[in-house]
């Protein structure tokens, strides 16, 4: 007889543990693949947990009343052989549903039925033409619904089919769902986490960007071949303006702000997997055409998905030339866990005063979200308006360079 350890599989939700409420079965009862031993009790509910292996009992861990870990053994089974095939022992059994505590109690035949057929159909694994379904609870539920899992979108790792996909296609309100996993996932939670951890400020400047533009078209016009973009000119007023409030080139651990030495330049790139944020390192010493160059280099490589981990972590500061989407200002979430960003919104014609004079000039608004952790609005405005300055009048920065 081979004896087999089920340990209490991970019943979704970061929940790490549940409460034992009462066993379903005894040492020494025999059990079949898919039956229910034991309804516990977590934060979300009551839930009745089957084993996946058939043959006899030889150990319950855990009291009525006790409290069982994730991962640790919940029941041992001796089987000669009778376990379903396919399935092997795990503690990540997910996709579980809530069951009524009134259930009435059930429990196999003392004696083994190694020839009986198991409750429920076997469970599979993600192959050619094969649906991805561990729990046999989740199976049970689109069988007892009518819900053809062939046709369902797992939201699970791997296209794993859980509960709520079950029960969103019960309700027919599943729609279309984007499982948010590998790099859309990475950047959804360090916004998040951005949004939960830091106390964030925004100050924003509408700026006449006319001088910019013809700035640009000055230095292009001298080598078409190594062409400068507006970001990357914005980008390297940031670096300037850091030198002088390093404030905003910073991180905070725990009860310290750390400024970087380094100018590790982020910048937001649409891609078809989604928004990345490549990091140009050591941005600091580069001109602004070898920044520029930088840049694109960047943004095809993201594009063409073939961006590295490396590529994308280690920013220090970052821009977002939101205005290449035709919009004119954006609340800009920081990129955790820096503690400041840039934002450029679209260059459009605006009326605008002109040593007293109303004039048709090149606007654009600048956004900077901080964490106000790292400094106050003194800092934050004397970084944003000498930024400013510097895309008003560009040749303002030639006794920097």
């Amino acid at each position: 007889m081979n004896v087999q350890e089920f340990a209490l599989p991970d019943l979704g939700e970061g929940l790490i543990e549940a409460e034992i409420v009462r066993w379903l079965v005894s040492v020494g009862d025999a059990v079949e693949v898919d039956q229910p031993v034991v309804e516990v009790e977590t934060a979300k509910a009551a839930i009745e947990v089957p084993v996946p292996y058939a043959g006899v009992v030889t150990a319950l861990h855990g009291e009525t009343g006790g409290t069982v870990q994730v991962g640790k053994p919940l029941i041992s089974v001796a089987s000669a052989g009778l376990s379903e095939p396919g399935v092997t022992a795990s503690p990540n059994l997910v996709g579980a549903g809530s069951t009524k505590r009134a259930r009435r109690h059930r429990r196999a035949s003392p004696v083994a039925k190694p020839a009986a057929k198991p409750a429920v159909e076997p469970a599979v694994v993600e192959t050619t033409g094969r649906v991805p379904v561990v729990s046999p609870v989740v199976r049970k539920l689109a069988r007892e619904n009518d819900v053809d899992l062939h046709r369902l979108d797992g939201s699970g790792p791997d296209g794993l089919v859980l509960r709520q996909d079950v029960l969103a296609a019960i309700e027919g309100t599943k729609g279309t769902r984007i499982p948010l996993k590998g790099v859309r996932g990475a950047m959804a939670e360090r916004l998040s986490r951005s949004r939960r951890e830091i106390p964030e400020a925004t100050v924003w400047v509408d700026v006449d960007a006319t001088g910019l533009l013809s700035a640009r078209k000055e230095i292009n016009a001298v080598d078409p071949s190594r062409p400068v973009g507006i970001l990357a000119m914005v980008a390297r007023f940031c670096v300037l303006g850091l030198k002088r409030f390093p404030e905003l080139n910073s991180t905070v651990e725990r009860d310290a702000v750390v400024l970087s030495d380094a100018v590790n330049l982020g910048f937001a790139a649409q891609t078809p997997r989604g928004l990345v944020v490549p990091v140009v390192k050591d941005a600091h010493p580069l001109t602004t055409r070898e920044l520029s160059a930088r840049l694109a280099e960047l943004t095809r490589t993201a594009r063409d998905g073939k961006v590295t981990p490396a590529q994308l972590t280690g920013g220090t500061f970052t821009v977002n030339n939101y205005g290449v989407f035709g919009v004119d200002g954006s609340a800009t979430i920081i990129n955790h866990p820096e503690a400041a960003i840039v934002g450029i919104g679209r260059i459009i014609d605006k009326p605008w005063v002109v040593d007293g004079q109303l004039a048709v000039r090149k606007v654009t608004q600048l956004t900077l979200a901080f964490d106000h952790r790292v400094c106050d609005g003194e800092v934050a405005g004397g970084f944003l308006r000498f930024v400013a300055d510097c895309v008003e009048r560009p040749t303002a920065l030639l006794g920097d360079l």
